[in-house]
């Protein structure tokens, strides 16, 4: 039995898109559901837009979403000698000959068929003149000879039977006149050498299907099965561009979205299986089939992709999200990244996190616990601590000095007590607590808040707003 073999191939011309990251996610469930192979290849025959920094944000980002293929990365800039050797076979067969056209020709090819309302392409000049009319030692491309007659049919995995006239292909380039393979041919020689077996990529790419078919055929080799994704789009229906938001995977993870949450979200948006929304990796790679994949284009709904990174929010390990606190802490002015802050956010993490949908949000509601007196405070909390409020937290700070165990415990009882005692709602006690510790209005449990600062910072900080 033949073991599956996915692949992504990414250009490295600039950050990982969206669309691609779903793509490389969809291959590697794929594979991994029918026990096959995942493998990565870099297209970088585009030596003037192909950069290390954009490979290494294609390495980055794949690690990031867990995604890793099972054999080393394959440079396609490598096999230039592999793809050049296919080509002169095929010239050598009679399946491909020389076109020794001029720039200025095949401008004017074009400009020809668009005076006559046909889409400009090449015409054939050369396909079956003599190469001896050629002048001497001029430069010339190898092009395929593309089937005139019938059609070509794609059995496609997502989209169905696809049909194509053959007369609507035209005898595309494999090699320049430089040399240098093209992407068409070097994309069907190295997904021949690979051993893939299935081609899973957008629907942009169809046409260039029924193109790379034609050196499968030439060659007689066996066509891998295809499957071309819908593209994404924005809300509106519209390409997805930068007015709708982030599109690549590094802007969605500053943001402070979680992997596992991201890779949830896009193996939903276009796929489905029943009901279920919150699927882990295991999961997802025992449900995922191809077959599931629908045919319309996805919509982009940056508010469903909040509400599941909350949720995984709340799910993750409480270390690895100090972690990340602390980290983002180092950015913000003024917030303490020493052992005391940490020991502080650790221990108040289990609350903060069911108050999150991202992670930026998580550290921006933490810092108060890295920063020193005088707290600033925001407008609510300013209005929260009234002449009367402040008289209030000084009666209660000798109370709280008084608690020997300064547990949530001990400290949701002292708030009662003193709240029942001066005849108060225990909110009208524990919010003005919260805007003195905290410089805000929201925060989580006053106990479990107060018990993460400590006793100390407690009263330091109860103390500066008394003698603020």
């Amino acid at each position: 039995m033949t073991t599956i073999r996915t692949r992504f191939a990414p250009s490295p011309t600039g950050l990982l898109h969206i669309g691609n990251a779903r793509a490389a996610l969809f291959n590697f469930l794929f594979a991994r559901h029918h026990g096959g192979e995942f493998l990565l290849r870099i297209e970088d025959t585009d030596r003037e837009r192909s950069t290390q920094q954009a490979v290494d944000v294609i390495f980055d980002g794949l690690a990031w979403m867990g995604i890793e293929p099972d054999e080393e990365p394959v440079f396609q800039s490598s096999r230039e000698a592999r793809h050049r050797e296919v080509a002169l076979d095929l010239l050598e067969k009679g399946l491909a000959y020389k076109c020794y056209c001029t720039p200025e020709e095949l401008h004017q090819m074009r400009e020809d068929a668009k005076a006559k309302g046909l889409p400009p392409r090449y015409n054939g000049m050369w396909r079956d003149r003599d190469p001896s009319e050629a002048p001497a030692g001029a430069p010339f491309a190898v092009r395929i000879k593309a089937p005139r007659e019938g059609e070509a049919t794609i059995n496609d995995l997502v989209q169905g039977e696809v049909r194509v006239a053959n007369a609507e292909l035209d005898d595309m380039i494999i090699l320049r006149s430089d040399g240098t393979p093209t992407y068409q041919h070097a994309v069907v020689v190295d997904d021949h050498d690979m051993a893939i077996t299935h081609v899973i990529r957008g629907d942009d790419h169809l046409t260039n299907t029924f193109r790379q078919a034609m050196i499968y055929r030439a060659m007689g080799w066996d066509l891998p099965r295809f499957g071309h994704l819908p593209l994404i789009h924005g809300p509106d229906g519209a390409k997805l561009s930068k007015r709708h938001g982030a599109q690549s995977v590094v802007e969605f993870r500053e943001m402070g979205y979680l992997p596992e949450a991201l890779c949830n979200y896009l193996l939903r948006l276009g796929w489905g299986h029943g009901d279920a929304e919150i699927l882990s990796r295991e999961e997802q790679i025992k449900l995922f089939d191809i077959d599931g994949v629908g045919r319309s284009p996805s919509r982009m709904d940056y508010a469903k992709l909040l509400h599941i990174n909350a949720v995984w929010l709340r799910q993750a390990d409480d270390e690895r999200l100090t972690n990340d606190v602390m980290e983002r802490f180092k950015k913000m002015d003024g917030v303490s990244v020493d052992e005391t802050t940490r020991a502080r956010v650790a221990a108040l993490m289990p609350g903060l996190k069911e108050r999150a949908r991202t992670l930026v949000e998580l550290a921006e509601s933490a810092a108060f616990l890295g920063r020193q007196v005088p707290l600033t405070f925001n407008d609510k909390a300013q209005k929260l601590l009234t002449p009367e409020a402040r008289t209030m937290l000084g009666e209660l700070a000798r109370d709280l000095a008084a608690v020997p165990d300064f547990t949530p415990e001990a400290i949701d009882t002292t708030l009662r007590t003193f709240a029942e005692k001066h005849e108060l709602k225990l909110g009208k006690v524990a919010q003005p607590v919260r805007a003195a510790v905290t410089g805000s209005n929201t925060s989580p449990g006053i106990d479990a808040t107060l018990q993460a600062l400590g006793k100390d910072e407690t009263l330091a900080r109860l103390g500066a707003v008394l003698h603020g």
